[in-house]
């Protein structure tokens, strides 16, 4: 089943899909998306084959946990959710938008919104949430445009190019995503 908003569509990804995401995500050796998603962990590259190979093996985990994000047909990013830990229903949501010609647009925004959405829609969850690091003000303000607050600041615990970053928890629970849910 297919989200989509006004602008964005999300999708699962298909076989015909991963040459794309292989050139975004390792075509280049330092990719300009890195620079704000977690760049303080090392970016592991692989093989074209070996990220093809993988993924067709992981059909089924990728399915669940993950969405491609498209603008007119055109791939522009990920978006999906990992268990911080499933016992207790805590889940955390994350995105990628790879082309740098798409960021600042508000699709990042549409996007974790109509992802945000289904996870309420179709998991029994209290609250949905993000991790990210201050430097990376774009997914902070992506996070409060669609109600999640700031929960928790790790201070100075990410070091990257000689300063250092907090770590940064944002959330939103299911009474507030409910009260303010676009219709």
């Amino acid at each position: 089943m297919n989200l989509t908003g006004q602008r964005v569509t999300l999708r699962k990804i298909e076989e015909r899909d991963l040459s794309t995401l292989w050139d975004y995500i390792y075509g280049e050796p330092s990719p300009e998306w890195k620079k704000w998603d977690a760049p303080y962990f090392e970016h592991k590259r692989l093989t074209r084959e070996e990220y093809i190979e993988s993924s067709i093996k992981n059909k089924g985990r990728s399915d669940e946990f993950q969405r491609l994000i498209e603008v007119d047909g055109t791939i522009i990013g990920t978006i999906g959710y990992y268990w911080e830990y499933e016992p207790s229903r805590w889940l955390e949501a994350g995105i990628v938008i790879y082309d740098p010609s798409y960021w600042n647009g508000g699709y990042g925004t549409e996007a974790l919104s109509l992802w945000v959405d289904h996870l309420f829609q179709t998991k029994e969850i209290g609250r949905v949430g993000i991790t990210t690091w201050s430097g990376n003000e774009r997914m902070m303000k992506a996070a409060e445009k669609i109600g999640m607050k700031l929960e928790g600041r790790m201070r100075k615990c990410r070091y990257y190019n000689g300063v250092y970053y907090d770590s940064i928890r944002m959330g939103l629970i299911r009474e507030e995503w409910e009260e303010q849910r676009p219709l």
